[in-house]
């Protein structure tokens, strides 16, 4: 139920629709203000070899253009290995603070003695965000976020920004969420953030926020757990991208093969499982959504080109 509950309040972060959008820097990507931005985005990289095959398949098709590594997991290596060959693909972190599966886990970065309040009594990371946010302590969860960046950098990964694993970072606390804004100053690096989720938040989260330094996205996109049970998921993607207002977006993708392997990790976890995520596999590298991306006009851009537009002011 706890993860349930963290879930919903991502799902409502992620669910509203925004007044405004950053124009400036729609502009300074080179597009007009009626220009509609995509960042396909694949999380979770790193997870296992069956999310790192299908995200890379992604790239190399051309369809994926962006993705986030989760560097505590057990097949971060490979996706590193990966992202040294490859540095012209957008790659950033996506910042874990849980480990939500029921047999397959993982724990922090930074030794655990240094950062007892993350993890349970078996050593591991906490099972959802509203366990995180009742016994994380700030100064811990500092130390492991800069593990984990610190962790990405030693790997010779060409980092393009940050992002947070089912969302602990972006409504956990104020003063966590103040953290994440400044490790993304202080990197240098854009983080996941949307007007909406701004417009829900607190005003104790919202006055941290400085127009000058942060990138706000219009809306971060993510399918609904009705569509997936009702079998429907590539038409409720095909009309979420119909349906794109002018400004930048994100859809968050979850790529992986439904094997032996993938099924193992997400066992008794259909949500967000192996059968999901070969169903993004499946419509985001699909002819279909190619030419639905062509006939609408949508043009996609990277974490790397919102970087490099941040870093001309």
């Amino acid at each position: 139920m706890l993860f349930l509950r963290s879930l919903s309040l991502l799902l409502i972060w992620i669910s509203f629709t925004p007044l405004s959008s950053q124009s400036s820097i729609v502009e300074k990507l080179g597009y007009d203000s009626t220009a509609r931005l995509l960042i396909l985005h694949a999380d979770d990289l790193g997870l296992s070899h069956a999310q790192n095959q299908a995200s890379i398949a992604g790239f190399e098709k051309d369809m994926v253009n962006s993705g986030s590594i989760m560097v505590p997991c057990p097949w971060f290596s490979e996706i590193a290995a990966y992202a040294r060959q490859h540095p012209e693909f957008d790659l950033g972190i996506h910042l874990t603070l849980t480990s939500e599966w029921k047999h397959y886990k993982w724990g922090p970065v930074a030794p655990r003695g240094a950062v007892s309040s993350l993890v349970d009594s078996m050593g591991y990371f906490h099972l959802d965000c509203n366990t995180f946010a009742q016994y994380a302590k700030l100064e811990e969860v500092e130390i492991e976020l800069r593990a984990q960046i610190e962790k990405t950098l030693t790997a010779g990964i060409k980092i393009t920004h940050l992002d947070t694993h089912m969302g602990c970072l972006v409504y956990s606390s104020a003063e966590i969420f103040q953290l994440y804004l400044q490790l993304g100053r202080e990197y240098q690096l854009p983080v996941l953030l949307d007007v909406a989720g701004l417009q829900l938040a607190p005003a104790a989260f919202r006055q941290y926020i400085d127009p000058k330094q942060d990138v706000i996205l219009d809306r971060i996109h993510g399918i609904s757990p009705a569509a997936f049970e009702a079998n429907r998921m590539a038409e409720a993607y095909t009309e979420m991208i119909r349906q794109l207002t002018p400004g930048i977006h994100t859809i968050l993708l979850h790529l992986a093969y439904d094997n032996a392997e993938m099924q193992g990790v997400c066992v008794d976890h259909p949500l967000w499982g192996a059968t999901w995520r070969q169903r993004d596999y499946d419509f985001f590298t699909s002819e279909a959504c190619r030419q639905l991306l062509a006939k609408e006009g949508i043009q996609l851009v990277t974490w790397a080109q919102i970087k490099s537009a941040m870093e001309k002011d």
